[in-house]
């Protein structure tokens, strides 16, 4: 089977990734670091496979597909792909789940240490000369609280949510869990206005869906206590931005930490990227890129790919 990867440079960074597991299964694989939309027929050509992350794949584009019989998507979600035009066509899709757990958990506490330890604050301090001019040996500028006892509510309790409360008990953290919604009777799973109000730390892990987009808003953070932190490392939309914002300016709010905005990359600009807002901290949809997470992408794809030329269904959304 020929291949063709649209948007390598994604899970490739100069050439990090191995794709030997994806050689080993395709008679032949041709890569691209990225593809405009007006090169896209032109680059799947006669490709049987097509690997893609984050490469628009609509109605319209999978019917000038001739040969394609399989689409690889190297990410759990697959938003980027027609998956009713694909079924429509006979075109199998697989995606990749669960092979960011770690990565993305890894960040949430990264995030979470830094707020709570003042990391970038002490660290201005210092370049500052604060600390070499101090009266004593030490700075406490910022206070400095300890994980053990606080309550982490966490909204979303799949692999990653499970992962994350791991890592939580570890440090000494109560875990709180949120209710999907309100009709979730599930022991133990609190609403967001019981939730809210006890969390020392919110963390997000639920899918972007109409009924979660600005799930955060200005109503919830004035729920939040006032030195809580807010962790989003699921998807942009699902926290208000501009509330966030005007909450951190305000000092209603402790801190939060935003690994995905609304849009990607924020070419329009964002509430989240303006100078000055305090106890922020802002990365470019990095939680699940670490290198091995990368790797276990490229090893997933071609574990479907072998799959499905087996005739077995391995992760298949379509």
């Amino acid at each position: 089977m020929h291949g063709v990867f649209l948007d390598l440079d994604t899970v490739s960074y100069q050439g990090d990734s191995d794709l030997t597991p994806l050689r080993r299964v395709l008679t032949e694989l041709r890569t691209f670091g990225t593809t405009p939309t007006e090169q896209l027929t032109e680059r799947v050509a006669d490709g049987e496979v097509v690997l893609t992350n984050k490469v628009k794949l609509n109605a319209p584009a999978l019917a000038r597909f001739t040969r394609v019989r399989l689409i690889c998507v190297a990410a759990t979600g697959t938003n980027n792909v027609d998956l009713d035009a694909a079924h429509g066509r006979g075109i199998a899709v697989c995606n990749v789940p669960a092979y960011s757990t770690l990565s993305v958990a890894q960040l949430v506490f990264a995030f979470i240490l830094n707020l709570t330890q003042h990391l970038k604050e002490y660290e201005t301090l210092l370049q500052r000369g604060a600390w070499r001019h101090a009266p004593q040996f030490t700075l406490l500028d910022y206070p400095i609280r300890e994980l053990a006892g606080k309550k982490l509510g966490i909204l979303g309790y799949g692999d990653i949510g499970k992962a994350v409360a791991k890592v939580a008990e570890a440090f000494g953290m109560q875990v709180l869990i949120g209710a999907r919604n309100v009709d979730d009777k599930r022991p133990g799973r609190l609403l967001l206005a019981e939730l809210l109000p006890q969390a020392d730390v919110l963390t997000l892990h639920v899918p972007l869906l109409p009924e979660t987009r600005n799930l955060i808003g200005g109503g919830e953070l004035a729920l939040m206590k006032h030195d809580a932190l807010l962790i989003n490392c699921a998807r942009g939309g699902i926290v208000d931005e501009r509330a966030l914002a005007e909450a951190l300016k305000a000092g209603k709010l402790g801190g939060a930490g935003i690994d995905v905005l609304s849009e990607e990359p924020p070419i329009h600009g964002n509430p989240l990227l303006k100078p000055g807002i305090p106890n922020l901290i802002v990365t470019p949809h990095i939680a699940w890129a670490t290198r091995e997470a990368r790797q276990r992408v490229i090893v997933e794809m071609a574990a479907n790919i072998e799959a499905f030329k087996k005739g077995e269904k391995r992760n298949r959304v379509a």
